[in-house]
Formats: C-alpha cells, structure tokens, sequence
C-alpha cells in the first residue's frame, strides 16, 4: 500500500481510521443511508476483535460462558471461577485474508490459581497490520513501514461470595502506526506512536442452583482511559466498550453438555454529529467530549436519540455443545444495525480435548453479503490447562 508523505497526517489516518479500522473491522458505511458517517470511530479498533477461537466461534459472544484462559479479554471476573490450577493459550488469526496476506493478529495469555478464590492472569495482544510503502508528492518512494499495535495486560480475579467474582485488568496499550518510518503532519510536527494505559472492571454472577438449566451473567466494562494522540494537538478516543452477557448450560448426561449464550455490546465513544439541510451541525461534536466525559454522554448523544442508541448495540448469540468433555462443536451470529457498521456474520467452530489438559479451537466466519472484507476470517487457538494442587487453599 503507498501513502503520499506531502498528505501524511491525512493518509496516516485514512489508512488506519478509514482502511484497516473501516475495512478490516467490518465499519465501512453504508451507502445512501440519510446519516451516513455517524459510526463512533475511535482508534485501536484491534482491542474489539476477538482473539480466541472458542468465542469466535459462538459469534463473538464471551463474557458469560463458563471460564478458561481467555476470560482475560472476555471477563476476567470468570478466572476466580476456573476448574483448573492453571491455563495458558496461543490463538492466531490472519486478518483480511482476501485482500492481503501479510495482516495477523495473535494472542498469548495465561492465569495461575494461588487459592480457590482467586487467580491472576496476563496476555499479550499484537496485531500486525503488515508492510506499507510511502511515496513523495511526486511519486517517488519514501521506504516502507511496518504498522503494528499491541496491548499488554495484567488481571486479577477474586469471588466475593459463593456466586459473584470481580475482575480488574490493567493494560498498556501502544499504536506504532509508522513502524521506523518518519512523518510529519501538516503543522511539521513529528507523527509518533500513540500510548496509553487503560483498565477493564468485570462482574461475573454465577448460578449454583441445582436447577436443570444453569444461569451465569457478566458484565464488563473495559478500556477505560484518556485520550491518545499520534502527534500535534488532536486526540482520539480509544475503544471503551460496555458488555453484557447472559449464558445458560444443561448436562444432558455425564460429559455431555449443551449451553446458549448471548451478548450486548455497546460502544462508549460519543457520537459523531449530522448536518441537516441547513448546513447546520445536529448533535455534539467528539472532539469537545473529554475521554471520561465521552463514555458517560456516549449513552445519550445520539442526534437521533434514543432508538439510535439502541443501533449502536451489538448483538452476539451463540451455542456450544460438548461431547464426552472432548469434542465440541459451536455456531453463532454476529448482528450490527446497517446504520452503525452493518457488520452481520455467522460463525462456525470445533473443539478438542486431549487428556483433559490439552485444546485445540478453530473458528470460520461466513458474511451475510458478498463482498465483505471480513469473508474467509478463521482463528485458530491452542490451549492447555492443569491442576497442581497448591490452588485448593
């Protein structure tokens, strides 16, 4: 891909805002509709994909079904509740597979048990967005660079009753969109990485009723932060994000177990404004909110009010069953209203279980329409998890 270095702020943010946050996260708009540009568009949209190929595989849908390894990004508050000791997991998916093949997002993370009632986890987020070459105002080659952004995170979990777990991540979040490459904006001033640090506060409730049907629910909140800049004076929100999540589980016999679940997810970033006819701006504009200020007027500013709140809700439903505690199988469907993002995807997924320590994941992603970017999305993870004994304190 070329950028033009005389433009480089703006193909800086095109490329990034526009093509990989638009194209490979499913956001481009949707042609003709009366309020086309009103989508939320903050920056490092990597921390919105779902890493793991179990929940992928279930439309996205995480933050209530029972805990592994990868409840770190889901729900930390689940780690308190893990079956095992301790866990750790490898996930890997190439992004944008039919447009590029040097785009990949890959996920390492782990938890340890220092006693039945809590655990501490960590996880490392990278996402290579690949090779890009820069070009002069006269078309000349400026070099290549190599973007790239990755968040690092540190969890802790703990029950506070029989039934309800808190969980707290703490991440540190880096945007290096020029790789070695030097840029300047339009102003001289120096492009650089974007930084931050950031946390998630998660509530995981679960049932212990001897009920035929198991209940769970959680609830996340996460990437709680400031703004971040690449350089001069303009700041741009990061994905704050407000989960919710029911899941519900019935053992059909022994090691045979079927389970539903269904996500919310709203994103806590203002709400860009509209033009009427007048030319008159409608709503309020992001960049007077500030990053605290933005999460809480996220859930009201929409220039349409209410019912276009409830379009910036995502809808993730999923399913999983489990045979003989060794093979599983998963299917689910991703809704986003066509006036936000138009991101409508079903999901398909396995899993296997060896010797009951050992997993392998995969998930495939199939669009609803023809064309879609994310077509021939897969995600692969492999996972291990075992009892030592010194967590049953």
């Amino acid at each position: 891909m070329t950028t033009n270095n005389s433009l480089f702020p703006k193909a800086l943010l095109t490329l990034v805002a526009g093509l990989i946050s638009s194209y490979a996260f499913g956001q481009a708009l949707v042609s003709g509709q009366i309020n086309s540009g009103r989508i939320p568009t903050p920056t490092m949209l990597f921390l919105n994909v779902a890493p793991d190929a179990r929940s992928a595989g279930m439309g996205d849908a995480g933050v209530a079904i029972s805990s592994d390894v990868n409840a770190i990004y889901w729900n930390p508050a689940k780690l308190a509740t893990a079956e095992k000791d301790l866990g750790f997991s490898i996930s890997y998916t190439p992004w944008l597979r039919n447009l590029v093949n040097d785009m990949a997002l890959y996920n390492i993370a782990g938890y340890k048990k220092t006693s039945k009632d809590q655990a501490f986890g960590f996880s490392i987020n990278y996402f290579d967005q690949g090779l890009f070459q820069a070009t002069t105002s006269t078309g000349q080659s400026a070099g290549n660079f190599n973007s790239k952004e990755y968040a690092i995170t540190v969890s802790h979990a703990r029950k506070l009753s029989n039934t309800l777990s808190l969980g707290v991540n703490l991440k540190y979040i880096n945007s290096n969109l020029l790789g070695n490459y030097t840029g300047t904006n339009g102003s001289g001033v120096a492009m650089k990485p974007a930084q931050t640090v950031a946390a998630d506060v998660a509530l995981y409730w679960n049932s212990v009723s001897a009920k035929e049907w198991k209940y769970t629910y959680g609830l996340v909140l996460s990437n709680i932060s400031g703004k971040v800049s690449y350089g001069g004076v303009d700041k741009n929100f990061i994905p704050t994000n407000l989960r919710f999540g029911v899941a519900t589980t019935k053992d059909i016999s022994e090691g045979n177990r079927l389970t539903f679940t269904l996500d919310f997810n709203k994103l806590m970033v203002p709400t860009p404004y509209s033009i009427d006819a007048n030319g008159a701006k409608v709503g309020n504009d992001p960049n007077d909110a500030t990053a605290i200020g933005g999460i809480f007027s996220s859930l009201f500013d929409a220039p349409d009010g209410f019912g276009e709140e409830l379009k910036e809700i995502t809808t993730s439903i999923g399913a999983e069953y489990l045979f003989n505690n060794s093979f599983a199988l998963r299917t689910g469907y991703f809704n986003e209203s066509e006036m936000k993002g138009n991101r409508k995807y079903f999901t398909f997924g396995v899993g296997f279980k060896l010797d009951q320590k050992y997993g392998f994941d995969f998930a495939y992603l199939v669009p609803t329409g023809s064309g879609s970017p994310l077509a021939n999305t897969l995600r692969v993870s492999l996972l291990a998890a075992i009892n030592n004994g010194s967590s049953k304190k």
